[in-house]
């Protein structure tokens, strides 16, 4: 069988999914980027995310961590995981000072994972990086435009 000329299968490169998988790594990578030149990022935690041992996966327990704790059954279903690739990133996170472990109120049987303070200083320069990246996106590509993408993809994931 012939091999479909290239502009055939250019959709592969340009389709809506892969286009928004760049996107979300790209922003991931520059999030890393500005925590791991945070000043206020404890330096063991900024040494470790300039060297690129934090990665986009370590920013799931920073965007689905309860302020008030979460299980990690509960953790891993928010962050779309298995419950095992999730345990392995919570020891990450705990051996780095980042969150810990302790017994749930509801529950004497179950553990919660909660931030430490170094993890909710982390979750400060978290906030601060996502904030400057969003401000990059709006400046690269126009405040309208940043709009719609916003609005397209809350409509999108919310369906």
């Amino acid at each position: 069988m012939l091999a479909p000329p290239p502009a055939a299968d250019a959709w592969r490169l340009t389709h809506l999914g892969r286009l928004m998988g760049h996107a979300l790594r790209r922003f991931d990578e520059r999030v890393l980027t500005l925590m791991a030149h945070d000043l206020e990022v404890p330096l063991a935690l900024s040494n470790l995310a300039a060297r690129g041992q934090v990665s986009a996966a370590h920013i799931h327990i920073t965007r689905h961590l309860g302020l008030d704790g979460s299980r990690l059954t509960d953790l891993a279903a928010s962050a779309g995981m298995s419950k095992q690739a999730m345990g392995d990133l919570v020891v990450q996170c705990e051996a780095w000072g980042l969150v810990r472990r302790e017994a749930d109120p509801q529950d004497a049987r179950a553990r919660r994972i909660c931030f430490t303070d170094t993890g909710l200083a982390w979750l400060q320069a978290f906030r601060r990086a996502v904030t400057q990246a969003e401000a990059e996106f709006r400046a690269a590509v126009g405040n309208e435009v940043a709009t719609v993408v916003a609005l397209g993809l809350e409509a999108y994931a919310g369906s």
